[in-house]
């Protein structure tokens, strides 16, 4: 086929929030728009999609979600999927497969066993050793991931990960693109609901589960919060942890001063209205909202945590590393830019390069080169 307008389909656990579904739609919507006929397949319901997708995408939900009950049902379902998957594939005949995250990533080189005339891709969304995915998927990953064409990967250190710890024969390096602007979606929350004139912003956006660190950040904004009266912080997104963090932020009288909006499809608006971006995770795989945030104009302080945020922030230059776990050092890289207005404004006039570093066209160049080389 014409590598102008290639057939590819997009195998993912589901599309609800999250850093590689919104990678899967964006670059799906990317390619539907030169033409190119694309197909995602979830192995979750149409029901649980929250990212939107260009009407040309053709999306199959395959309803093949839930937990085994032991090892032996566990084995069943996975066949199960991987024959069904299967038959999706013969049926659509793509000259391209690309998985997105290690489980969809060892089904589909299981589904095309014996399908010679397709390239399959893996792609990995996390810095593997981060997330231990226990001794079956472990050996599945290195069993299978010979199979597939390539597998890449988002950051130098998870390509290395990948060629000493699975048989992948191919592992490019291809970081996430940043949209800009972001589309908008519902749900809108606008910010002028919580944030008054006159008042400046730390924002954080994310999943509040434990390694984002969210607790911490609060422990941090509230050692400065007297120091820095107009300075409010906003955490953006919805998980497990966000109750105890509301209860965190009123036990320590923030009520006022630290706001969680919840999960948003007018993130743009948020970054638009926001005058610092802070990541406080223990580790990330490579961080969307970090670029995202650059993109859209804040000046960013993030700790070095593995991986990411040294491949997107140039220290001293559009924002501020701070090594590891250092909340002494975080604190003060927020305080440094919550009171040098000046300092602010030149790395912010430096962060908006993240537009063209990371943009779509040069981003999605790289996926297209190497389906070339593939299919070669």
């Amino acid at each position: 086929m014409d590598k102008e307008r290639r057939r590819l389909i997009i195998f993912i656990h589901s599309l609800s929030g999250g850093g590689a579904e919104r990678v899967t739609a964006n670059l799906a919507n990317h390619w539907a728009n030169k033409g190119w006929e694309i197909t995602v397949v979830t192995l979750a319901a149409r029901s649980l999609d929250f990212y939107e997708l260009h009407p040309a995408v053709k999306r199959i939900a395959l309803e093949l979600t839930g937990d085994s009950g032991n090892f032996l049902a566990g084995l069943v379902q996975n066949l199960r999927r991987v024959m069904v998957l299967r038959r999706v594939l013969r049926q659509i005949k793509p000259d391209i497969a690309l998985g997105m995250m290690t489980t969809a990533n060892v089904l589909l080189a299981l589904a095309t066993w014996g399908l010679p005339w397709l390239r399959a891709i893996g792609s990995e969304r996390t810095h593997p050793p981060q997330y231990p995915l226990g001794v079956l998927w472990e050996g599945l990953r290195r069993f299978s991931y010979n199979r597939l064409a390539a597998v890449t990967a988002l950051t130098r250190e998870s390509a290395v990960w990948l060629k000493d710890h699975t048989g992948a024969r191919r592992v490019p390096v291809i970081p996430n693109a940043a949209l800009w602007p972001l589309p908008m979606q519902a749900p809108q929350i606008a910010p002028e609901s919580i944030s008054h004139t006159g008042r400046f912003i730390v924002l954080a956006v994310g999943r509040t589960s434990e390694e984002k660190q969210f607790g911490l950040l609060l422990e941090i904004f509230h050692s400065l919060a007297n120091q820095y009266p107009v300075w409010d912080l906003v955490i953006l997104g919805e998980g497990p942890q966000r109750p105890a963090l509301q209860t965190q932020a009123r036990m320590a009288g923030l009520e006022q001063r630290v706001f969680f909006p919840g999960r948003a499809g007018n993130v743009r608006e948020w970054y638009e209205r926001a005058d610092l971006y802070v990541m406080s995770s223990r580790f990330e795989g490579f961080p969307n909202t970090l670029v995202e945030a650059m993109a859209h104009g804040l000046a960013a302080v993030s700790f070095d945590c593995d991986t990411g945020p040294r491949d997107i922030i140039r220290h001293e230059v559009d924002g501020l590393l701070v090594p590891p776990g250092d909340v002494a050092g975080l604190t003060a890289a927020l305080a440094r830019l919550m009171s040098d207005a000046a300092l602010l404004q030149r790395f912010v006039g430096r962060a908006v390069e993240a537009r063209e570093r990371f943009s779509m066209e040069r981003i999605a160049g790289m996926w297209e080169e190497l389906f070339d080389e593939v299919v070669k």
